[in-house]
Formats: C-alpha cells, structure tokens, sequence
C-alpha cells in the first residue's frame, strides 16, 4: 500500500490516516481545537516552516476539515476554521491525548485538563456503545463486512473476534 494511495483503499481507518496521519497535521488540528485560527499564530505555536505550515493547511482545507475564512480587507488576510467534518475529530484528538496523559504524563502530571462547562468536572474521555451507552472496550468488540464502495457486502470478509 502506497502513502499516497491510502485515500482509495476500502479501509476507513487508511482513508482517515490520508487526512490526519502525520504528527503536524495532527498538532496543527490540536491547534485548531485550542482555537488558534491564524496562520502566524500556527506558525509562532508549532515551530513548523511556512511552506509546510501552508501545505497541513491546504490539505485541511481540500479535505473539508478547516474552511479558509478572510477576516481582513486590505491586505486580505484569512483564518482556519474548524467545519463540522472537523468537528467529528474532536473525539479522535481527545482519545490521543487521553493515551498521552495515561502512558506518556511525567509522573502522572497531565499538561493540561479537560474540563466540562456542562457540568463543571475535570474529565477523561470515555467511548461508550451507541446503543446501550456501555463503555467500549477492544475485547468486546467483533468486527464484521461492511459494505464496499459498490455497496455489496464483501463475500470473502472474515468476521474478527478480538484475539485478546
């Protein structure tokens, strides 16, 4: 399987990874999510050059994640915003950073807290069965065909039960 090719694949996670599989988008998605909009602001925050800076952007924004919105006349000037497709990877960074403060927090200090405007709580993120809203764990899960891009389900998919 090519780099360049993962966006074909019959894969969601290697059609995902296309999108957000290298660390600087993925940092630059962080940014968006701590609500960095402007491409100095991105540029001063991550370290990253210009033109690769330019490039995470452009990806973003072909691959509907980010809109490019002017906020300034003379000389035109832009910002990132998150679209509602970015929106949906809330969840995916969250998981990230959740893995990150588990196994990867010095001594267990967490950079920084999530906290709940709802209900006020410092919180982890947690998955939960959209059915019966059960926490989801790996073991529990089996994994059947879907349908293919020509909508038949796929004759010679095994199911998967989790090896674990």
């Amino acid at each position: 399987m090519r780099w360049r090719e993962l966006d074909q694949q019959e894969c969601s996670v290697a059609r995902t990874v296309s999108v957000i599989g290298d660390r600087w988008t993925l940092l630059v998605l962080r940014e968006c999510f701590l609500r960095v909009r402007r491409f100095e602001a991105f540029q001063e925050r991550l370290g990253i050059t210009r033109p690769l800076l330019s490039e995470r952007l452009q990806k973003l924004v072909d691959a509907g994640v980010l809109e490019r919105v002017a906020y300034q006349e003379r000389p035109t000037r832009h910002e990132y915003r998150l679209t509602p497709r970015g929106l949906d990877l809330y969840p995916v960074l969250m998981a990230i950073v959740h893995w990150g403060d588990v196994h990867m927090a010095k001594d267990g200090r967490r950079p920084l807290l999530h906290r709940h405007r709802v209900c006020g709580h410092v919180f982890d993120p947690v998955m939960v069965c959209s059915e019966c809203q059960e926490p989801l764990k790996a073991g529990e899960v089996k994994v059947e065909p879907g349908f293919r891009a020509d909508g038949e389900t796929p004759a010679s998919a095994a199911q998967t039960e989790a090896p674990w």
